[in-house]
Formats: C-alpha cells, structure tokens, sequence
C-alpha cells in the first residue's frame, strides 16, 4: 500500500515534530494546562470550535472565552444559565462568529455536563465497543449538544450525520484521547484506533498526494478512506501523523511524497 513503504519516514516526522516545544502556535497549547480533565475537555471542545481563521486569532479568542469563564470552565459552564453565559460573551466576536453562538455551544456543554457528568460520558455513551471509528460516538455527543441547547451556535459544532468531515470535533477527539508530547489526553486511551484523521483542505491535498485518499472532495468518506490508510501503518493510532503532517506542510514541504522520500520512506 502506498503509505506502508513510508511507515519509517512517517516514524521519523512523528519524533521530529511531536515534541512540547513544537506545539506553539497549535490551540492545543491553550488546552494542555488544565490539570483537570473535566476542565481540558471543556477548554478543548471550546478551542476546536473556534479553530479556523488565522492562528493568532484563534489564541485570541479562545484565550478571551477561557478568561471569561474563569479558571474551572467546566463548573462555570455546569452551574451557569444560558442567559448568564450570554452575558458572559456579550460583545464577543470570532469572525462571523457572535458571543451569542458561542454562548449557545457552552449553554449546550453546561447540559451535557449536567445529564452525563462530563463530555467523555456523553460521547461514550454512543460509542460502542464493536464500532470500527469515533463516528457513532461524536453522532451522539453533537446530537447531545444540539438538545442541551447548542442547536442555535451555527458554523461551531458540525453535523456528522450531513457527511461533513468534521474537521474540528475530530481534532477535538484527537487531543482528548491520544496522549503524547502534543496531544493531552485524559480518555480512554484505546479509542485511539477508532480515530478519524481530521480531515481539512490542507490535509485533504496531503493525503491525496500520499495516495491515502482518491476522492476529491475533503468530506467524511474522503477522512474515513485516509483513515483507513493510515490505520494499514498504525492499527492502533491512525491519527499519529496527523500533527507532524501539518506542522510539516506549515514549513514549507509542499510535496509530501518527496518530503518522506527524503526521510527515507522509500523510492518515488
């Protein structure tokens, strides 16, 4: 298979980038210093969300929520009403996103919090041990989120179920589950093989180039194909790459195939 042949390469882009001092500018870095996993799932799902637009802007705003909320955001979310949360973000803007929408996505978290006891139970909840991905679980917790009061936050939270990729929830999955340098963790750590790549243009165009993928849109089945591409090379964590993929586009490597020729991943 095509990414098999660079299985060493891939091995030595992971150990290359996924390193602590490598994380800055990702938002995982605004996410790894809660302590607390209720309160790093709650700044995660937060941080995934606002997750597009320039990077600068994106630590912006989610610096801005996370400051609001104060130090625990999970219990400020659990304990607080949707009306007081819409207070807490008047004025708020990321984008085209209003406080009131972020608002609503933390009113539809506070819910969850409050039936399930934390997002990982409402995710699990869907997740059954026989599913091959995450899909059937994130379907609940977006499902969950949306009667919790996350109904009216517009571009935030994607619907799996109208076949988008889902970039940012499955990037949200991939710092909530994996743990190693980049990603912190605090799951269950055996979802890691039941990842979906978190599949956006940038990554779209790599994984077209790697041959993980044919289709030409970057939608559920074109990240569901790349999965199942990479999870030939990593059965137990087809998302290990993810990270040193993108950060390895970010300085510069505009053909990836080369790239990991390079590396040694084998011959063109």
């Amino acid at each position: 298979m095509p990414l098999r042949r660079h299985s060493d390469a891939l091995e030595t882009l992971y150990a290359r980038y996924n390193r602590t001092e490598g994380i800055h500018p990702d938002p995982v870095g605004l996410v790894r210093p809660y302590r607390d996993v209720r309160d790093r799932e709650v700044a995660g799902l937060l941080a995934a969300s606002l997750a597009y637009g320039r990077v600068a802007q994106i630590h912006r705003s989610v610096s801005t929520v996370l400051e609001r909320l104060g130090p625990r955001p999970a219990e400020a979310v659990r304990h607080s009403s949707a009306a007081e949360l819409q207070m807490v973000l008047a004025g708020f803007r990321h984008r085209f996103q209003t406080g009131r929408e972020v608002a609503r996505l933390l009113t539809g978290i506070g819910g969850v919090l409050r039936r399930f006891g934390s997002v990982e139970a409402c995710f699990s909840a869907g997740q059954g041990e026989s599913d091959e991905t995450v899909l059937p679980g994130l379907k609940h917790l977006t499902a969950e989120l949306g009667r919790a009061g996350a109904d009216g936050c517009g571009h935030l939270l994607a619907d799996p179920e109208k076949g988008s990729a889902c970039k940012r929830l499955n990037l949200y999955l991939r710092w909530m589950i994996r743990r190693d340098e980049v990603d912190p963790g605090g799951w269950n750590p055996a979802a890691a093989a039941k990842l979906l790549i978190p599949l956006d243009v940038h990554m779209h165009r790599i994984c077209l180039s790697l041959g993980a993928t044919r289709r030409k849109s970057a939608d559920l089945r074109a990240a569901a194909e790349a999965t199942e591409a990479f999870r030939r090379v990593r059965p137990d964590d087809p998302a290990r790459y993810d990270f040193a993929l993108a950060r390895m586009g970010m300085d510069g490597d505009q053909d990836p195939t080369a790239a990991l020729t390079r590396l040694g991943g084998g011959e063109q």
